[in-house]
């Protein structure tokens, strides 16, 4: 295909819950409240929350939630295809940079339809998850020896796809990826399949992008990496006004090829060449300076940090409470999907601020929920979702509070006792898509043990 469109029909494996309906949530987290408040009454009509009222006995036939009822997370970091390394390079000694040869070898293996089925299942384990919307950093572009599909854009017409069976959102960031080195060094082996001939040519593949009802198309720079300079400000200017998201600083061996090439920092290059400001999203942004944090902060440019990632490739702790002081709001992701579980995510931005201070509590747990649901999905473009208030995107997600793990934890706790599999039910748009700890179209565990059998057969 050469464009990304609507499907003809719903897909084969989109979940056929009962959309809409009236929900009563025990406890659900309300816009403006500090803490959860107690039985809430939802009514969804249309995939949109018609009425929210707290305070009210559950009323005959309505759909009782138990536990503390979330808006829906968003993941505004994602690789699906790194789902295929789980378990695999985790006792592995170095760093990210042997790492990532482990990480070329599976970009190696994938075709479209083997790329399907493995974002298919990693989405729909998201969404056991909690996550009801994802921001795919999308890369793997072309065949394996860089030569462009048929389709230039069926790769990325897989993934959108395998939200869609997934039950979730997606936010495409389709992504420029250039050359192998700051200084300009050329791609080589499997990167070839990351990169189109120049700007010109990811601009004209990227235009024949289009949305579907539950996708949207951003852009995104891998890094100062992977896009010369003489590239970096037309890329700005022509995708300005939509999500743009871009790695930044997330190794120190990346500012230091940044100021002997450019005689600065990556922040400052990104700033001089106009990237930054309120619809950009600097992801890691690890290693920054006094001045990158100003500079990220000044322009409203959003951080979205990946703590499991971060720590399970060495590459160090972000500055988190430095960013959102200094003004740039704070998203998660998964990245990598060493763990696909934002609770985890959440409160490791919390205790990893812990052992770079050696002082407790910088988070509330209303910012770290803003941050897993409102602040994720403004960061993707979807400003009208991550919030339980009437006219917002119906998205629920309901924790229970009686597990091994969260038992007799009060509501506003959360974030920092349960995991991924506390999660009961979750809607997305109106839709069911996870009830009773089950996904309602996808056997996520067996699907994820065939996709990724074929990723490494």
């Amino acid at each position: 295909m050469t464009a990304i469109t609507e499907p003809a029909g719903p897909p084969s494996g989109k979940p056929a819950g009962p959309s809409d309906g009236r929900f009563h949530a025990e406890y659900a987290w309300l816009p403006g409240h500090e803490e959860p408040s107690a039985d809430v009454l939802i009514e969804v009509d249309q995939g949109r929350f018609r009425t929210v009222s707290a305070g009210v006995a559950p009323p005959p036939g309505v759909t009782r939630l138990p536990g503390v009822t979330l808006p829906g997370l968003a993941n505004a970091h994602s690789h699906a295809f790194h789902r295929a390394l789980r378990g695999r390079t985790h006792t592995e000694r170095g760093t990210f940079w042997s790492w990532r040869d482990r990480m070329y070898e599976a970009a190696g293996t994938l075709d479209p339809d083997r790329y399907l089925a493995l974002a298919r299942a990693t989405y729909a384990e998201m969404a056991l998850a909690g996550i009801t919307c994802v921001g795919e950093f999308h890369y793997l572009h072309h065949q394996p020896d860089g030569t462009p599909y048929a389709e230039p854009n069926v790769m990325g017409a897989a993934l959108v796809e395998a939200a869609a069976q997934a039950g979730i959102r997606i936010t495409l960031l389709d992504t420029l990826y250039l050359t192998s080195t700051v200084d300009g060094q050329p791609l080589r082996g499997i990167q070839r399949r990351f990169g189109d001939r120049d700007l010109d040519a990811w601009s004209a593949r990227h235009d024949l992008l289009r949305p579907a009802p539950h996708a949207r198309i951003g852009s995104a720079l891998h890094s100062v990496r992977a896009v010369p300079l003489s590239s970096l400000a037309s890329f700005a200017y022509r995708n300005q006004g939509g999500p743009l998201h871009f790695h930044l600083s997330e190794q120190r061996a990346e500012n230091e090829a940044c100021l002997a090439a450019h005689g600065c920092t990556p922040t400052q290059l990104l700033a001089d060449m106009g990237v930054l400001g309120p619809t950009a999203t600097a992801v890691h942004a690890t290693h920054l300076s006094g001045a990158d944090l100003e500079l990220l902060g000044s322009t409203r440019t959003g951080a979205c940090l990946c703590p499991t990632t971060e720590r399970d490739l060495a590459d160090g702790i972000g500055p988190a409470r430095s960013l959102a002081d200094s003004g740039s709001p704070l998203s998660l992701g998964s990245d990598s999907h060493a763990v696909i579980d934002l609770f985890e995510e959440a409160r490791a931005v919390e205790l990893d601020e812990r052992l770079r201070s050696e002082r407790r509590g910088h988070f509330t747990p209303d910012e770290l929920t803003h941050a897993a649901t409102a602040a994720g999905h403004t960061a993707l473009g979807w400003s009208d979702a991550g919030t339980i208030a009437v006219g917002a995107r119906a998205d629920l997600v309901t924790v229970r509070l009686d597990t091994v793990r969260t038992a007799a934890v009060p509501p506003g706790g959360a974030f920092f006792a349960a995991t991924a599999a506390d999660v009961t039910d979750v809607l997305v748009d109106g839709r069911v898509v996870v009830r009773d700890g089950r996904h309602v179209s996808v056997d996520v565990a067996a699907e994820l043990g065939r996709s990724i059998r074929e990723v490494w057969r």
